[in-house]
């Protein structure tokens, strides 16, 4: 259900709520983590949306398609006695930017934590960013493998937190923020796969609103079918763009790739 820019799951309330005090994630985390999708472009909003439910222990409960809708959407919640435990926030939203959003959010009395999800590569957005409680920064584009290995550091961060209003101790502070802070070695760009090549794949599909093949977005950044078909099967893999069959009028089956789902 789409309500002023947000996206709110449908389905019983009773049923979702039984099925996350019935998941246990490990190290003290009781319950499924409520996440907040917040990205403007809804092809891109629905991917991460199904990207989130795809790794054990998160709930995606909404979608916001602006700033507003997911202080909106956040504050509902709150009342609701269901709060947003995770945003993944996009930085360029249409009303206001993301970061604006993260420093209203970091002023609230139920506060969730924030992952940034953006093209944004500048030093100083970096740095507002974590000056606004970001706790991970996830820059576009990624594979699900990269998306999934954020939220199970963002697991072990919380997992790594007694569940107790005691003060803790610098051991337990420790062990949570080197969850976060760990050097990735584990994920990155797939393997034989390279970032720029990545990127501009990328780019010319969500340029263009019917879809590539592998020769069209090949012929577009200047490299062979075969390494264009490479990137676009792993994006199809990873359930950012979706494969269609075009028969064309020689009967001969082309495949050609279509941004978002």
């Amino acid at each position: 259900m789409d309500v002023g820019g947000m996206d709110v799951g449908g389905g019983s309330r009773a049923g979702a709520a039984a099925a996350r005090a019935a998941a246990v994630a490990g190290g003290g985390v009781r319950a499924m983590i409520r996440v907040l999708v917040v990205e403007d472009e809804p092809a891109i909003a629905s991917a991460h949306r199904s990207y989130v439910a795809r790794v054990p222990g998160f709930e995606p409960v909404a979608v916001a398609h602006s700033g507003r809708a997911a202080l909106d959407a956040v504050a509902k919640a709150a009342r609701a006695d269901e709060p947003i435990d995770l945003v993944l926030m996009d930085i360029g939203l249409p009303d206001m930017s993301g970061l604006e959003v993260a420093a209203v959010l970091a002023r609230s009395r139920r506060r969730p934590d924030v992952i940034a999800i953006t093209s944004a590569r500048d030093l100083e957005v970096v740095r507002a960013a974590v000056a606004h409680g970001v706790v991970l920064y996830l820059l576009k584009p990624f594979t699900f493998a990269a998306f999934r290995d954020k939220l199970e550091r963002y697991l072990e961060f919380r997992a790594a937190l007694p569940d107790t209003t005691d003060a803790v101790s610098q051991q337990d502070i420790d062990r949570a923020f080197g969850a976060l802070r760990t050097t990735d070695t584990r994920v990155g760009t797939p393997k034989g796969l390279a970032p720029q090549t990545l990127q501009e794949i990328t780019r010319v599909l969500r340029d263009a609103d019917a879809g590539l093949t592998a020769g069209d977005a090949g012929r577009a950044i200047g490299v062979s079918r075969v390494t264009a078909w490479r990137y676009l099967e792993r994006l199809a893999d990873d359930g950012v763009v979706r494969r269609q069959t075009d028969y064309g009028r020689t009967g001969r089956p082309r495949v050609r790739y279509v941004w978002g789902r």
